[in-house]
């Protein structure tokens, strides 16, 4: 689709080639044919084809490709360069299959392309059909290289060569855990600090039912969803060497999973316990997208529960003001329980880096794609394409942009989609560490900001890092998506089980997931160590 921007530039192109043309063949001279060569050239506009996901939710008076956001790139970046900025919308909901399609056609790729999915990057980077940017990225994107640094690249490198540009994940904490304050005090009881105080916290919540929910307590909130059972799995994990952590760990997707960790087996255990001893969420495992969970939680039936920190008091989800409103008096507080063998509170960090942009071998534009992604990483660029209008959609309070509550439906419109246009990215970035931290913190009503800041602090402690190898494992590629159902099948199977029934069903779940890809992956990680360990 063309928008009015663009058109408004080709029109005036098309013509000055065609009277340049006409010039040329005019001409007897060569001189005089020199220089209308060269008239041409200096006003031929280059187009910029920009990959945009297209979520379906472009407010009234805006189209996907027709926004405040696309106006903004054309007037401050594509008019001053004469480059002609086109995005081209792929549904979100299928947006690998579609850029597999794009790909493979080269004429109808756009020059730039992204995605969160390390796989399809590594499959296009080791196909060739992705340019190297190594030498590119020096000479033409030098404030990109600067703002991305060192340890994000690093996960947009193949063989050593720069494929990808990944976006800096701002956030890098994942996990907090959340208890109701208010039953606590009813109990008389201190917020536990450890994973065996927490155990005796959840049995005085089943059996003395704080919040009088007449019998439906739920004092441990679980669903199918990572951020329920990470935390606690994770938890059990023995300290490993580089070997293990190597060879042992299994990239499942974009996470890294315990599976044949030394621990897992104890981490399952605990939860089989909790589970027959009426202390979990009965039907847990029917609830993938966590909407029975939420459900529970602002009907004020849970005690404890994990999730993404901060995901409590944003006002988007308003799952604690929904419980306040629900049940007047109840209070959640934040809190680091799970600890480990050396009394850690271990949980699983994100990698450094977001989605990997690339741009196709095909392009003939890389140049003016870098141009581009430097010129966002360049000045105020990115801040207001992320933020907005100073005094209409944020104001600074000791240089923070703080989100307006009384913002204009107008103004929030405005900056509907920044996440999908500020692809060099993701979270806000603000200027530094501190005040990026502080303005997410400021994205809550005032009265989470305490509990808020402190839940980003838990999710930030005893950090257990990914691990990355220097090139793609083929194995977690081939049976990654199906291994991930296994493991979950594993979960719900070895939570729900009878204990006398527990080690026996252990073994063949896990003789069935090595022999599903389980020990082809193990056995292609470990041959990558010694590799990479012998160099």
């Amino acid at each position: 689709m063309t928008t009015s921007w663009s058109k408004k530039w080709a029109g005036p192109a098309v013509g000055v080639v065609l009277i340049s043309s006409m010039l040329l063949s005019a001409c007897s001279s060569k001189e005089d044919a020199a220089s209308g060569n060269a008239a041409s050239e200096s006003s031929k506009s280059t187009t910029l084809k920009v990959e945009l996901f297209d979520r379906g939710n472009s407010p009234a008076g805006y189209t996907i490709t027709d926004s405040y956001l696309t106006r903004l790139v054309q007037e401050r970046f594509g008019k001053p360069n004469n480059i002609d900025v086109q995005f081209v919308p792929v549904p979100r909901s299928e947006e690998i299959q579609k850029l597999n399609v794009l790909m493979a056609s080269q004429s109808e790729v756009p020059d730039i392309v992204f995605t969160y999915d390390s796989g399809t990057f590594n499959r296009y980077a080791e196909q060739g059909g992705l340019t190297d940017l190594t030498d590119l990225l020096e000479k033409n994107a030098p404030n990109l290289k600067k703002f991305l640094g060192e340890d994000t690249l690093a996960y947009g490198q193949y063989k050593g060569q720069q494929f990808a540009l990944p976006g800096r994940r701002l956030v890098l904490g994942k996990y907090a855990g959340y208890i109701r304050q208010d039953w606590l005090d009813k109990l008389g009881l201190p917020v536990p600090q450890t994973t065996d105080e927490l155990y005796t916290t959840l049995k005085a919540f089943k059996d003395k039912d704080p919040g009088n929910t007449g019998g439906k307590v739920i004092p441990f909130g679980m669903s199918l969803a990572s951020a329920q059972y990470e935390p606690l799995l994770w938890s059990f994990i023995e300290p490993l060497t580089d070997e293990q952590k190597y060879t042992l760990t299994q990239q499942l997707g974009s996470n890294d999973y315990p599976t044949l960790l030394p621990g897992f087996k104890d981490g399952l255990k605990f939860m089989n316990k909790l589970y027959n001893e009426g202390l979990i969420s009965k039907d847990f495992g029917l609830d993938k997208d966590k909407k029975q969970l939420w459900q529970n939680l602002q009907n004020g039936l849970l005690g404890f529960y994990t999730e993404d920190a901060g995901e409590l008091y944003f006002s988007a989800n308003g799952g604690y003001e929904n419980l306040q409103a629900n049940v007047p008096g109840a209070v959640i507080t934040p809190v680091d329980v799970f600890t480990n063998s050396e009394g850690k509170h271990a949980k699983p960090a994100y990698a450094p880096n977001a989605m990997y942009v690339m741009i196709p071998k095909s392009s003939k534009n890389a140049e003016a794609a870098l141009k581009y992604l430097d010129w966002m990483a360049s000045d105020t660029n990115l801040f207001d394409m992320q933020f907005g209008v100073e005094n209409e959609n944020y104001t600074l309070v000791d240089g923070v942009p703080v989100v307006k509550a009384d913002a204009t439906q107008e103004a929030m419109d405005r900056i509907y989609n920044f996440g999908d246009l500020a692809i060099i990215v993701n979270g806000k970035y603000a200027g530094d560490d501190a005040k990026n931290e502080a303005a997410y913190i400021a994205q809550t009503p005032e009265k989470y900001q305490a509990d808020m800041k402190k839940s980003v602090e838990i999710s930030n402690t005893d950090n257990i890092q990914p691990v990355k190898f220097d090139h793609p494992i083929e194995a977690e590629a081939k049976y990654g998506t199906a291994l991930a159902d296994k493991f979950q099948e594993i979960i719900v199977k070895m939570t729900m089980i009878k204990p006398d029934q527990f080690d026996s069903t252990y073994d063949s779940m896990i003789k069935d997931y090595m022999a599903s890809g389980g020990q082809a992956i193990l056995d292609e990680r470990t041959e990558a160590y010694k590799e990479m360990s012998s160099k």
